[in-house]
């Protein structure tokens, strides 16, 4: 057995995997020739997943994301940098 406390901490976990998600999106709009930013807020704004591109299964992986939770993060981010 250990002698230390380990953390868990699932709120860390889930922004990190929001994050990745979006890094992988971003990524993948970006090499088809898509304006990223563009394509995400369109995504976000009307929940059409014909926003984003299927390449490297960028459409599948942001669907797994709540679209609430997503722009909280986002906003929770832009206002912490």
């Amino acid at each position: 057995m250990h002698d230390q406390t380990m953390t868990f901490s699932v709120k860390q976990d889930r922004k990190d995997e929001i994050k990745n998600t979006l890094n992988i999106v971003y990524e993948a709009l970006l090499e088809k020739g898509y304006n990223p930013v563009n394509q995400i807020v369109g995504y976000i704004l009307s929940e059409d997943p014909t926003y984003i591109t299927t390449y490297n299964n960028a459409r599948s992986l942001i669907r797994h994301i709540d679209r609430d939770e997503l722009l909280q993060e986002m906003v929770k981010s832009y206002l912490n940098s």
